[in-house]
């Protein structure tokens, strides 16, 4: 009986490595996975119909539409009121505001002003100090305004360390989308059109845009269009753009066909889009275009082609009729991200490494210039989740498709079984999920279900 047994134990140690050589050979059951893509207008962070000078929750003009942006402009003197007191606590409210509703804030900075009820942007302080200014009319008529002399050392001294002192506190803050560099000209728009007066000389106008990069260099910046070399020399340094006049086909001379082709392409900002947003706000405001009888389509089209990610229209009514027209830009506008498909194996081991092959497209305009990154998570038959979050950036996805492959860790305590496979876009501060997705199936934490895998 013994004798027989070892006669046969070199067929059965043949029969076992066979097994195991045609174990390793077969292949992996592969489940496929393909998302319905919806039409869904999506509230993404660094995108989308922006609201003006307030927050979601106060623009009665939104009237449903998403926006996960907010614009404000201040003066200096709002500010700083006292030399060296920062009005913190009226930026920090508002960055809470922007929060709790959802949207991020941009801001700019402005000095020289029109405004009836006010002598100047500047702060009366800074006038006491002994700076030296210059006195103007707007247009010949009504108040005189006051602005300081940018090259004064009382100004220079002052002013750049109001934007040094913003920059420590906010550079990096997780709610503000941009810095609209500003400080320069009226309103911050760099001109002094109907002053009789110049913008500073060339050499403080860098210096100013040189301060506003060195002061927030991990927040996105942007400048507005009109003056050259300082939008040249912004874009060097990675800068998007800003145009503030959207939708104008004055007859004559207009901003849409003799101002912005020009202006981005001697500045050479056309392929800026691909780094730093555009962010487009609209000439008057939508009601004007319907009433001159301009192409709203045409004009929607013509900011996307720029490859715009932001289109404020001044928190003003949307004419009757048009709400279809912002819809369909706010499908296109910035970015917009589909996953395709995914495949990845039915069955994987505890400890293992699942591996998924995915298809994405984005079909926006732009990228997303946010550093959000792709995550997984896996929840057992027991309720407990288990998340991966991937080194992989949606920052800088340009539009079209792409194929990506990824791979994860099981974690040991998921239970055996079934395990639900979800999918989403996360803040690395708070690895939760802050981008949607243009599929269906997102839950309610913002998670994109891809199916089941089961546990060995």
């Amino acid at each position: 009986m013994t004798r027989s047994l070892l006669q046969l134990w070199p067929l059965a140690f043949f029969i076992a490595c066979a097994a195991v050589a045609m174990a390793a050979a077969r292949p992996v059951n592969l489940v496929k996975v393909e998302p319905k893509e919806t039409d869904e207008l999506l509230a993404n962070p660094g995108m989308g119909w922006q609201t003006f000078y307030q927050f979601a929750d106060e623009d009665p003009n939104l009237d449903g539409l998403p926006s996960g942006s907010a614009y404000i402009r201040f003066y200096w003197r709002t500010l700083e009121p006292e030399e060296g007191k920062i009005n913190f606590a009226m930026l920090d409210d508002m960055l809470a505001h922007a929060r709790r509703v959802g949207q991020k804030m941009s801001f700019r900075v402005m000095i020289a002003c029109t405004d009836s009820d006010m002598p100047s942007g500047a702060p009366d302080w800074l006038h006491a100090k002994g700076c030296k200014g210059y006195e103007y009319r707007y247009k010949g008529r009504g108040p005189t305004y006051w602005v300081p002399d940018f090259d004064d050392p009382i100004f220079k001294e002052a002013h750049f360390r109001l934007i040094s002192e913003l920059g420590k506190r906010y550079d990096g803050h997780p709610d503000i989308d941009y810095i609209d560099i500003g400080s320069v000209g009226l309103w911050g728009e760099w001109h002094m059109s109907g002053t009789g007066l110049d913008v500073p000389p060339l050499k403080t106008r860098l210096e100013i845009i040189n301060a506003y990069c060195q002061a927030f260099p991990n927040t996105l910046k942007l400048m507005l269009i009109g003056d050259r070399e300082g939008m040249k020399h912004a874009i060097s340094r990675g800068c998007g753009w800003r145009a503030d006049c959207l939708g104008d086909y004055t007859k004559g001379w207009n901003h849409m066909q003799n101002a912005y082709p020009q202006e981005v392409k001697e500045s050479d900002a056309e392929s800026a889009w691909k780094s730093a947003p555009v962010a487009w706000e609209t000439c008057w405001d939508m009601r004007k275009w319907v009433q001159e009888g301009w192409d709203v389509r045409h004009i929607f089209d013509y900011a996307l082609a720029y490859h715009g990610s932001y289109v404020n229209n001044k928190s003003q009514p949307i004419p009757e009729g048009y709400r279809g027209e912002v819809e369909r830009l706010i499908r296109k506008l910035g970015y917009r991200l589909v996953l395709r498909s995914a495949e990845y194996p039915a069955r994987v081991a505890r400890g293992d490494i699942l591996r998924l092959h995915m298809a994405w497209e984005n079909v926006g305009v732009a990228p997303p210039y946010l550093n959000y990154l792709l995550a997984f998570r896996l929840t057992d038959t027991r309720g407990k989740t288990e998340r991966a979050v991937s080194r992989r950036s949606i920052q800088g996805w340009l539009p079209g498709k792409a194929d990506l492959r990824e791979s994860f860790r099981v974690p040991t305590t998921l239970a055996r079984g079934r395990c639900e496979l979800a999918i989403g876009i996360v803040d690395p501060r708070t690895k939760q999920p802050a981008v949607r997705l243009a599929i269906s199936g997102r839950d309610a934490e913002g998670w994109y279900s891809l199916g089941a895998v089961e546990i060995d």
